[in-house]
Formats: C-alpha cells, structure tokens, sequence
C-alpha cells in the first residue's frame, strides 16, 4: 500500500488524499489499541470500584482549571485529591511563557494551591512529591487525536465523564475592596491580531491584574489603564468574582471567568480556538466591530 500511495500522489490525486487518510486513521487505531486502550479501561475500572481518586497534572495553569469540572463531577460519588506537579519540561516553544522553559515552576503552583485548596470538592490538593496516582491528567496531550477542540472536554475523553459547563466549578469570597471594576487581563500569547483595545481608553474603571510586562504593553493602548499586582490566584479569582465584568484572550486568567461564570468577554484566538464562552452573559469576538459592540453592551447594561 506503500508504494500504491507514492504512485497515486503523482498520478491521481484525489485517490492519494483518500489513501493517504485511511492510513493515517489505520495508524492511528493501532497507536490506541497498543498503548492507550487499557489506560482508558483501567481508568474506568477505577472510577466505577474505587471510593477514592487521585488524579496529577502538570499544566498549564488553564488546562488544570479546565479539568476541574470533571473532578467536581466526580466529586459527588468520590474522594477526589488533586496533585500538581512542578517543573515537568516544555515540549513546545511558548512566547514569553511565565514559568519559563518548564510547564509550571514551584513559584507559580505555590500562588495557585490556596485557590485550588478552596475547592470543596478537592479533599486535598498539593505538590505532587511521587504519590501514586489513579488518573493521569496529562494523557490529553499523548492520545492519538487532535485536540483542537474545546478545553474542558480534553478531560471529557479521558475520563468518560460529561458535566455541564453550564455550571461554576469554582467558589471564592469577594474581594474585600476592589469590587466593580472592568477588570482586564491580556497575555502576550494568544493574542488576536485583528483586536485594537485603544477605543477602551474612553471608559472607566479599567483595572489589569495580570503580569506588570503584559499590562505596560497594554497601557500604551490604554493610558487609563490601572495596575493591582494580586498576591496569589486566589486574590486573582476574588476580583474577577467582584468585577463588573471580565475582558481578556485564551490564558488562565478567562479560565478562572469561565469557572466562576461572571460576566466576560473572550478575545478569541484564530490560530487555535480551544476556548469559547459557555453560560450567559458571556461572549466572544475575532473581528474589532464585534469587539467594540459587545464591551459596549456589558459596560452599558451591567
């Protein structure tokens, strides 16, 4: 069949693509079959016999946040601990990645355990120090699919488990002083190229808590731009909870908007779109005339 492709790619194309798909699909199956298979059944067997589950993962930031639905879901029927492990390589380039050349540096897990250690649903969360784990939140990033589709449901696929994203999947008390504000977060990463935030410069109230590199970028955009450095993702979580509404790309800081449901804009990401608003008052936008209208409309009708 080997050869049958090369002959077809120069002599009929179209019977090339349709070849050259079926053996990418049949290499595909045996990869799953040989090294996947019995990962995904022992990890059903475990949530169907096992009162308690333990499950790791090593970033980033927003992949964990988009796993939590699925623990909360089995969280109802489970003794549910979470582990986070540092310093696991990059295997891809990230601009400007705040962690470095590493998935999550202990700096960073550190701001975000108090966060995840508010969760009721979480019976423990921590560092992961070589504990045995039941399931292996990683995997998403290995199976023999595409994952260009929406975050939450990487975790879906894994566990077999569907909640509704309707739903919040994180609690925070409100902040106890900054409250009502547009508050703004814009990664250096995952930026969309057709956004021009300048016209934001005509409103108030505009408050960025992500890091001080991203906001003086923004600043020049925005001269009324304020700045509050959070002290953990806690803190984070808590302003976004008491904001007026929520602007930001596909980074962790709309991962946290999204858990908490509160009113929020995406700036969608055209390169690789995993991240879409679910719930109400939520919206999206690629193009600067629906930029512009939907800020409007939830600075106007909040």
């Amino acid at each position: 069949m080997g050869l049958a492709k090369y002959w077809y790619k120069y002599t009929n194309k179209k019977k090339y693509r349709s070849l050259k798909n079926k053996l990418n699909q049949e290499k595909r199956i045996k990869r799953y079959n040989r090294d996947y298979s019995s990962i995904i059944q022992g990890i059903l067997h475990k949530i169907q016999h096992q009162k308690n589950l333990s499950f790791r993962h090593s970033g980033h930031l927003g992949d964990i946040v988009y796993s939590l639905p699925v623990i909360k879901e089995l969280s109802k029927t489970h003794n549910c601990t979470l582990y986070i492990r540092a310093d696991k390589p990059m295997t891809s380039e990230y601009y400007k990645h705040p962690s470095g050349n590493v998935m999550l540096s202990k700096k960073i897990i550190s701001k975000f355990l108090p966060l995840l250690q508010e969760q009721d649903y979480l019976r423990h969360a921590a560092f992961w120090e070589d504990e045995e784990i039941d399931i292996d939140l990683d995997l998403f990033r290995d199976l023999p699919v595409d994952f260009s589709f929406l975050s939450h449901r990487w975790y879906f696929h894994i566990a077999g488990i569907q909640p509704d994203l309707n739903q919040k999947y994180l609690e925070v008390a409100d902040h106890a002083t900054i409250k009502d504000k547009v508050v703004i977060v814009r990664s250096l990463r995952a930026q969309n190229y057709f956004a021009d935030y300048s016209f934001l410069s005509k409103y108030e109230n505009l408050l960025f808590i992500g890091i001080r590199e991203e906001y003086e970028e923004l600043k020049k955009m925005v001269p009324n731009l304020e700045f509050y450095d959070v002290k953990d993702f806690y803190e984070m979580a808590q302003i976004i909870k008491s904001s007026k509404f929520f602007l930001g790309n596909q980074s962790f800081a709309y991962a946290l908007a999204d858990g908490l449901k509160v009113p929020r804009l995406l700036e969608a990401n055209p390169e690789f779109p995993v991240v879409y608003p679910i719930g109400e008052k939520a919206y999206d936008f690629y193009f600067q005339e629906h930029f512009e209208f939907y800020f409007d409309k939830l600075y106007t009708n909040l």
